[in-house]
């Protein structure tokens, strides 16, 4: 390689080659790509899998980190997405714990912190696929390409494919498991220190190392467990020196010394195989018999090529999302956070013109490939079987080759894949410069290359600070995904936008006409507007199509109450509760609809179901207490109350209920110290003041009473009930100063 480096010493100069230099420029440059993404908050996966997820929090046991999957659901359910990366979620809950809360400035800055390590470690990584594995009599290793490590190095570090990785909290996985994946490679390299003087030996140490090493990248991400393919491939064609061009010539000469070529022979090429397939055999199924119930059940919607009834058809698509993952790589300009619901329609013909780009794809891979395999130079035959294979087999586990994927296109798995597209980019520019003689043309190219990526990470990175700006920027990318236009509502909706919110949310509806979760949030928006009837209908469609959807099964149950539709809302209720037991707002709701039909008993007990399966259930507690109170059931109230603040003792609405029971039962002192406590929570509360001065009007401190009525009227002069009391109380302190004059 050393003609292949040497060509590049007019780009890059002598003074970054040092390994120190190298690295700490390195670094920089993917400092200054994602530093911007610091400050932002946790958005899209993030919620599910870092704000919602109770792995993180110190009340669930560390041990079952081991049992549920990436987003906390246990990996037994039929649920789960099996996705286990038990690793990562224990770094997320390490952040949680040292940042005191979701402080999401911390989780930001590991994962740049991860980014930066990664390509500090590619600098040795691609020292040894560029220049090769040679030693020292020392047994320090040599740096025979520090141009084209350090340019590689650079090309990955400011690539705007990673920025999902580093600015989405979730891409986590995926650094810890490439950071891994380098130091098992590495690892195995080591094993081979002393063979620039004994060429048959290695250390059976550092191999089993890299298996373990190997097998910690898995547990951090599923992907990581393929270094063991690259390292296996490395063994064969550095350390063994298979020629592959060779070993055709022999065998169409039928040469006999082809029985036992020397690749077998070499250092205990086998042994090592072994290892490495026994090692990641059993990491595999380990692996496996964890996921429990076998693998996870996708939509069509998340990868609508695998469900297509011809395999011609499969085969065509998967080829196309191949190369738009080709393409992403070599002009990441249009990034998505999302690339499913349409986002790319199916190829369904040998006549669609997209075609042609999958034709564009194996035309350059099998260029590369018979290059790489029947080339002549040993140098350019294993650089390019290498960057071929650093770019393929890592991309494996997401091929749908093997297991169906749930996903169309997913930036964030192209993360270890781009190392070996950045070293056949660098392979190929070193080619260039070596065979023309405008090498300013040549370093203005790569310069160019380097400083738009940086600057599409930056801007890339701005985006992925919030999620407004987030899923707008997909907007213009993916205008036929359904989910781009549903989270850009969801997001308006959460803000109080409803009428924009809605607009997206039946885009959503038009464009997947089968989207039951944008039907069942454009029903709550309509049933919050009292559009009672066209909320009743989306809904209906909605558990029509997926009849186990337990939310909108709720939220029709609700929409039919507002109706008066009771025996059929009660029925929607229970549907819910079937698909979902563990359902407290549902039983919250159906609560409601029995005391609406005074059926109080049953009130009581579905909201005595909602507090026992989510304790802090204030809504729940409260209706308990008001129902029993206005019932008459006064010592039956108090206690429920009692228990209830012992549970949730900060809440000002269960103070003020309870207050309101003690006051009747004419424990006047206790009420009164509760109430006050609610005012101090809520002081612009006219009825916390309006009870109040009701208190202290029958406990005789009238001149507190008319304060609070004061107080309650100046924050709600429209309360007919604290006006009648107020004059009451103004009419009898006339008549107590008239008796006294």
């Amino acid at each position: 390689m050393a003609e292949w480096d040497a060509s590049l010493d007019h780009i890059i100069p002598s003074s970054v080659l040092p390994p120190f230099w190298a690295k700490f420029l390195v670094g920089f440059a993917s400092l200054v790509c994602f530093a911007r993404s610091y400050d932002g908050d946790f958005v899209f996966d993030d919620s599910e899998a870092i704000v919602n997820n109770k792995d993180l929090r110190a009340e669930t046991p560390l041990g079952d980190l081991w049992h549920h999957d990436f987003w906390g659901s246990r990996l037994s359910s039929n649920t789960s997405h099996k996705s286990y990366r038990p690793l990562t979620v224990l770094t997320f809950r390490m952040n949680y714990y040292l940042s005191g809360g979701f402080h999401p400035a911390s989780f930001h800055a590991v994962n740049i912190a991860l980014h930066g390590g990664v390509c500090v470690l590619l600098v040795d990584v691609f020292s040894v696929l560029f220049g090769g594995l040679q030693y020292t009599s020392k047994g320090r290793r040599l740096h025979l390409a520090p141009r084209s490590s350090l340019l590689a190095a650079l090309l990955f570090a400011v690539h705007p494919v990673h920025t999902e990785c580093v600015a989405g909290v979730v891409g986590r996985a995926d650094l810890l498991s490439a950071l891994f994946f380098m130091l098992s490679f590495l690892g195995y390299c080591k094993a081979f220190r002393e063979t620039a003087n004994r060429e048959k030996t290695h250390s059976t140490f550092w191999v089993l190392l890299s298996i373990l090493l190997g097998a910690v990248a898995m547990l951090c991400k599923e992907q990581g467990i393929t270094v063991l393919g690259l390292n296996a491939v490395f063994d064969i064609l550095v350390i063994g020196k298979l020629n592959v061009l060779e070993i055709v010539q022999k065998f169409l000469r039928k040469d006999r010394s082809l029985e036992s070529p020397g690749v077998l022979r070499t250092g205990g090429l086998l042994f090592r195989m072994t290892l490495l397939a026994f090692g990641g055999a059993g990491v595999l199924y380990v692996r496996w018999k964890i996921m429990g119930t076998g693998p996870p059940a996708f939509t069509e919607v998340d990868n609508p090529a695998s469900f297509a009834d011809s395999m011609l058809v499969r085969a065509i698509n998967y080829n196309y999302y191949y190369s738009l993952n080709a393409w992403l790589l070599l002009c990441p300009w249009w990034l998505c956070f999302d690339w499913s619901m349409g986002c790319i329609p199916l190829i369904k013909s040998v006549g669609d013109w997209r075609v042609i780009a999958l034709a564009a794809l194996w035309f350059c891979l099998i260029g590369l490939i018979c290059q790489a395999l029947c080339s002549e130079d040993n140098h350019k035959r294993r650089i390019l079987t290498l960057g071929l294979g650093f770019l393929i087999i890592p991309f494996l586990p997401a091929s749908n080759l093997f297991f169906r994927v749930g996903f169309v296109v997913a930036e964030r798995v192209l993360y270890l894949p781009s190392a070996g597209y950045c070293m056949l980019l660098t392979f190929g520019l070193a080619v260039l410069s070596k065979h023309t003689k405008k090498k300013k043309l040549i370093a203005a190219l790569i310069l160019g290359i380097l400083f738009l990526n940086t600057l599409r990470c930056v801007v890339r990175s701005g985006e992925w600070r919030s999620e407004d700006q987030l899923f707008r920027s997909a907007l213009s990318v993916c205008p036929l995904n359904a989910k781009v236009h549903y989270n850009v509502g969801k997001n308006l909706a959460d803000k109080g936008n409803q009428t924009a919110a809605i607009r997206y949310y039946r885009e959503a509806v038009r464009l997947n006409p089968k989207y039951v979760h944008a039907m069942n949030n454009l029903g709550n928006i309509l049933k919050e507007r009292n559009e009672l009837q066209e909320a009743e209908e989306l809904l209906s469609l909605a558990v029509q199509i997926q009849p186990d959807f337990a939310a909108a099964w709720m939220n029709l149950g609700i929409v039919q109450n507002s109706l008066k539709r009771f025996q059929a809302a009660e029925q929607s209720y229970r549907t819910a509760i079937k698909h979902r037991r563990k359902y407290p707002d549902c039983y919250y709701n159906l609560g409601r609809l029995y005391a609406d039909l005074n059926r109080h008993v049953d009130a009581l007990n579905a909201w005595r179901n909602a507090t026992v399966l989510k304790p802090e259930h204030s809504l729940a507690w409260n209706n308990m207490i008001i129902l029993l109170d206005n019932t008459g059931n006064l010592a039956q109230a108090e206690a429920v109350g009692r228990e209830a603040l012992e549970l949730i003792p900060n809440d000002h609405s269960l103070m003020f209920s309870l207050a309101n029971v003690l006051g009747k039962s004419q424990k006047y002192k206790e009420s009164e110290a509760l109430f006050l406590r609610a005012i101090k929570a809520h002081p612009n509360t006219a009825s916390y003041h309006g009870n109040l001065a009701v208190l202290y009007h029958r406990w005789g401190h009238l001149d507190l009473a008319k304060k609070h009525y004061e107080i309650s009227l100046r924050l709600d002069p429209t309360a007919s009930g604290t006006k009648e009391n107020y004059g009451l109380l103004r009419r009898k302190l006339e008549q107590m100063q008239k008796k006294n004059v």
